[in-house]
């Protein structure tokens, strides 16, 4: 699937609600920083850092070498782009490993820039996929060593994010996708992460959408419930 061959909606701002919370953006000062998955480069947050700029929010895309960088390089690697980054307010969007790579940067102490985080398909908890694909004799290489880095760690010990930074978590549900082909995968689930792999216990709100992993790239419904959070620190249970 091609997370960016539907462009018929990009050209209007997906709506979020408004309401009242800790941290409210300041037009013109808050940054969002948008960090890539596995395989992907960072320009498949396009249509997102689109909709963000056009919702007054200024974007950067961080890009990483996914496959050859260990999650701790990455991690390092994103320290210093955020601490580079010149912005009174940063948030911060991963999508699948890419919120892995986040939340490892924002520990032991994240910059005290960072408000709130929204993770998008990440296996916070664990990867049915991952854990079968590394069995097979070759896959571990191409799964890459930020992914091996990070399984090579107990199963089930999430990483703890700070409690300075407010971080939302979005499933998906439509399971089109890896998962097709790797036995076992627990419903419901993405195509690649299933539900209850993506609950991270410290999570401050989580919804779960009728979208597949690849899609969270370029749907209106995630984009909206993403800048719901980042303005409110809520998702739109509502919508």
């Amino acid at each position: 699937m091609n997370p960016l061959a539907d462009r018929r909606d990009c050209s209007t701002v997906p709506q979020a609600r408004h309401g009242d919370a800790p941290y409210r953006r300041r037009p013109g000062r808050a940054t969002v920083i948008l960090v890539h998955g596995l395989w992907t480069p960072a320009a498949v947050f396009a249509v997102h850092g689109r909709w963000l700029q056009k919702a007054g929010y200024r974007v950067r895309r961080f890009a990483y070498a996914s496959v050859r960088a260990t999650l701790s390089e990455n991690a390092q690697a994103l320290r210093r782009f955020i601490a580079a980054t010149a912005a009174s307010d940063i948030h911060l969007v991963g999508h699948s490993l890419g919120g892995l790579i986040i939340l490892e940067a924002l520990t032991p102490v994240p910059d005290p820039r960072v408000r709130r985080l929204v993770l998008l398909g990440t296996p916070c908890v664990d990867s049915h996929c991952a854990r079968r694909l590394a069995r097979v004799t070759g896959l571990p290489a191409l799964l890459g060593r930020s992914l091996m880095e990070w399984m090579s760690r107990p199963a089930g010990a999430a990483i703890v994010p700070p409690s300075t930074v407010a971080v939302g978590v979005i499933a998906g549900t439509r399971s089109v996708g890896l998962g097709r082909v790797v036995p076992g995968l627990p419903q419901p689930n993405d195509g690649v992460v299933a539900l209850n792999e993506t609950r991270l216990p410290a999570a401050a709100d989580f919804i779960a959408l009728p979208i597949a992993h690849s899609q969270m790239l370029a749907s209106r419904a995630c984009a909206a419930q993403l800048m719901s959070f980042l303005e409110t620190g809520r998702f739109r249970h509502d919508a």
